[in-house]
């Protein structure tokens, strides 16, 4: 399976692109969100009449990231409840351990969707449900999420507007993986050479720092994952937002002053390592290692393991899909 790099600079790398770097692009136009959709897949409907707690715990039980609300009064679909809430919450309301969270416990979620502290912590976020017809091609779909910064986008029927899938970058891309495509060149050579990931200012995490703190990183930064360096600089953990979630499903956000090392110890699903890759490797070898291992990003390391930048699907989307149609949805 082929795959591509083209013109962005800043803290992300600069994409560099040959005569054949439209495969993926014409792909994609010629393809609708319909066609992605899996024949069997679940979706989570929210009623924001809901406790905020039991609708992250319903999240958690079935194994989603976000999921669609709606509004029985108004009826219609209102927006998403996703991990970035959750997170915004935790950051909001913990104070102590030795402080109960009363606000996460009490609120439902149209209630807790109008407090003031949504000023501060969604300031970027949108009103209302951002969501694609499934008669929309799929590069529309890869524009949307890469400019609205989202991870997960409603895919409508265009006559009922019930939502039929929440279409993902990581579906996307598996989807690009069913077709035999004719192979650019520009697979050969390296992500680095490419400009293809985030190599400067990078949110990474010590170690002995506070959970907390990563909270706050989250929020601050707005990224999705937190690479865990130790003393020596040397990576020994990946903690992402999704894993953020699994606090719900522990009942463990009472205390958020634990250290990082306790953190990774405590996920459900422990991962021995980090999946990384290397400024030298293809970007053939990075897009196998990715879609295989089904996750949203390596960590790009030095021969000593130090971090050197994140490899993550939206790179990846913006480099084979929007690059080559002369579009940047990563600027700030």
């Amino acid at each position: 399976m082929p795959f591509s790099g083209s013109g962005i600079h800043g803290r992300r790398g600069s994409f560099r692109f040959g005569a054949d770097c439209g495969v993926f692009m014409d792909f994609m136009k010629s393809h609708s969100c319909y066609e992605a959709v899996p024949t069997s897949s679940k979706v989570l409907l929210l009623d924001t009449k809901l406790q905020v707690k039991a609708a992250f715990l319903a999240l958690v039980s079935n194994g989603l990231r976000a999921a669609p609300l709606w509004d029985s009064r108004r009826q219609r679909f209102v927006g998403m409840l996703t991990i970035t809430d959750f997170i915004n919450s935790l950051h909001c309301f913990y104070r102590s351990p030795l402080v109960q969270m009363f606000e996460l416990e009490r609120h439902r979620i149209d209630t807790w969707r109008g407090l003031a502290f949504q000023k501060v912590y969604l300031k970027h976020s949108h009103h209302g449900l951002i969501s694609i017809s499934a008669n929309t091609s799929l590069f529309e779909a890869v524009l949307m999420l890469l400019r609205f910064k989202i991870h997960r986008l409603p895919v409508l029927d265009p006559e009922s507007g019930d939502v039929l899938h929440i279409l993902t970058h990581k579906r996307i891309l598996k989807f690009l993986y069913l077709y035999t495509l004719p192979r650019p060149r520009f697979l050969d050579q390296s992500v680095l050479d490419l400009g293809i990931g985030t190599f400067s200012d990078l949110a990474v995490i010590q170690d002995s720092d506070s959970l907390f703190s990563a909270l706050t990183l989250f929020v601050q930064r707005r990224v999705s994952a937190l690479p865990v360096v130790d003393q020596q600089g040397h990576v020994v953990g990946l903690y992402s937002r999704f894993d953020v979630i699994n606090l719900a499903a522990q009942k463990s956000y009472s205390d958020l002053e634990v250290t990082m090392t306790e953190t990774l110890k405590r996920r459900t699903c422990f991962i021995e390592g980090v999946l990384k890759c290397y400024p030298q490797e293809s970007l053939e070898t990075v897009l196998q290692r990715i879609v295989q291992a089904q996750v949203h990003r390596l960590v790009m390391v030095d021969s000593a393991d130090r971090v050197q930048g994140i490899v993550s699907l939206s790179d990846l989307l913006q480099a084979l899909v929007l690059s080559p149609a002369g579009i940047n949805a990563l600027l700030p």
